[in-house]
């Protein structure tokens, strides 16, 4: 049977080249300029260092790369002459310095494991960026705290106002979080920083190359080993994202609770006039948008980090572009989503103001003290929980209707006590003290509770935790920059061998 053969056209199809090429082209320049023209130095500098490129050819090399006229590459636009930037670049080299001796810069090395390297170096710089901004923000929350440390306000459970503690008590919690956010994101780093050039294609190379040293001029610390996994695995960029969908799933229950604070009818929490837009119609409005906006960011940024982990299920356990060029921007993207949610949230905050007033005479209403009524019976008369909480319980029914006055409260638990052989035991004072939220709050004392002695030394520790992160970070950034130093001494060494000879 005869069948006809279609016409081709020659690469790449324009369906081809304006849905994946030109495209990838585009968050190339964006993302990996930068990166790709720092691996071409460092991989021709070791080149050269291992014998495997004669220095003055691999001089040539550096001196093209110098004379790139960076705006023009950004400027470009993809015409199909060309896969990708890559090849975009070398096509530019080749121009300065000639096909054979511009070629000799891709011995022992792969678009493979460039890709992998630059990937990683996008992703580390992520991960800074994003630590930096949470820093920032676990900063604010600890001055707040401090200073709101002694300021009563309800603890909720289900919505519900369930017992008194204080405002300091509270941001102490989220503080604890982004504290763990930050530790999440320390050990993301580490395994993110780890070089994979070298592993070339997939099985690393014949040539004497030097890993360690392009290791050292890129600023990772230390190398992705097995040159198959290097390629293949996939793991340093789903946990990354998994610690980012994490943070903001906490932040976003944290800027939940901030709205309710917001509404008239909590009235907890007033942001200034730089942060609240206006009705077109009601005059009245105050509306908190960019704790909206913060909001949906975070959920934006958690979603599209497990979008990432979603496009990576299942894949083959090898190199597949499944892991590349069409999914390396959505991890930008929920990188950049976050910050910019946490950025917001930071300056919100910092301008905001909490009516403490408020907060302080709810925690002091709805019933809120009654468990140490009923802990505080126990601890003075000996009486079993229990019955203490069976007192208690019918005080509060017999006052539910009428509405909690702490006066009426303390009156029916001393009617109720003088049934049992208990009532002697303890004061109207003591009973009366019992229901205040003050009160409720010092005696709670042990680590982890509201009490000044146990919440103050936490706040103190947050601040040393800070000090050490924020510590990290700077040395880690220098890390970085020294490696560019580092680069240029290698380059400038070079140089001078080739002048002296």
């Amino acid at each position: 049977m005869m069948t006809t053969s279609k016409s081709t056209t020659k690469f790449p199809a324009p369906v081809y080249r304006d849905t994946v090429l030109a495209p990838v082209f585009v968050d190339a320049k964006r993302y990996f300029l930068g990166p790709l023209l720092e691996i071409e130095y460092a991989h021709t500098l070791m080149l050269a260092r291992q014998g495997i490129m004669p220095a003055g050819e691999a001089a040539q090399c550096l001196r093209a790369l110098d004379a790139l006229d960076r705006g023009e590459i950004e400027r470009a636009e993809y015409d199909g002459t060309f896969e990708d930037l890559f090849f975009y670049i070398e096509k530019k080299l080749a121009a300065a310095c000639g096909e054979e001796v511009a070629g000799k810069m891709h011995t022992a090395r792969s678009r493979n494991d460039i890709d992998l390297t630059m990937y990683r170096m996008v992703l580390r710089g992520r991960l800074l960026g994003m630590l930096t901004s949470l820093l920032a923000l676990r900063r604010l929350l600890i001055d707040l705290a401090w200073e709101y440390r002694a300021a009563l306000m309800p603890a909720y459970t289900h919505n519900q106002p369930a017992q008194p503690t204080t405002l300091g008590h509270y941001l102490m919690a989220y503080i604890e979080i982004l504290e763990r956010d930050a530790e999440r994101l320390r050990q993301a780093y580490a395994r993110v920083n780890r070089n994979p050039l070298g592993a070339c294609a997939i099985t690393t190379t014949g040539f004497p190359i030097d890993r360690g040293f392009t290791e050292s001029l890129l600023g990772f610390d230390g190398l992705q080993v097995n040159s198959y996994g290097a390629i293949a695995a996939v793991d340093y960029v789903a946990e990354s994202c998994s610690v980012l969908a994490t943070a903001m799933l906490s932040l976003g229950r944290f800027t939940q609770d901030l709205l309710f604070w917001s509404t008239a009818e909590f009235g907890y929490l007033r942001l200034s006039d730089a942060y609240v837009q206006i009705s077109s119609i009601m005059p009245q409005k105050r509306n908190p948008v960019p704790l909206e906006h913060v909001r949906v960011l975070a959920s934006r940024a958690l979603v599209e980090a497990q979008g990432v982990l979603g496009s990576l299920h299942n894949t083959p356990f090898a190199d597949m572009n499944d892991a590349e060029d069409d999914l390396q921007p959505l991890v930008y993207t929920a990188f950049d989503d976050a910050d910019r949610s946490v950025r917001l949230l930071t300056g919100t905050l910092g301008e905001a103001e909490f009516n403490t007033a408020r907060m302080a005479a709810a925690a002091d209403g709805n019933f809120l003290p009654v468990t140490e009524l009923a802990d505080t019976l126990v601890r003075v008369t000996g009486m079993s929980f229990h019955a203490s909480h069976t007192i208690v319980s019918k005080a509060v029914r017999e006052l539910r209707d009428r509405g909690y006055d702490a006066d009426t409260m303390a009156q029916i638990v001393e009617r109720e006590l003088r049934e049992t052989d208990k009532a002697a035991l303890i004061s109207s004072d003591q009973i009366r003290g019992a229901l205040s939220a003050a009160n409720f709050v010092a005696v709670r004392r042990i680590p982890g509770g509201p009490a000044a002695e146990a919440l103050q030394p936490e706040i103190e520790r947050a601040k040393t935790q800070l000090q050490a992160d924020t510590q990290w970070l700077s040395d880690t950034e220098q890390h970085l920059a020294e490696a560019k130093v580092k680069m240029k001494q290698q380059y400038d060494s070079l140089l001078r061998r080739i002048h002296e000879n």
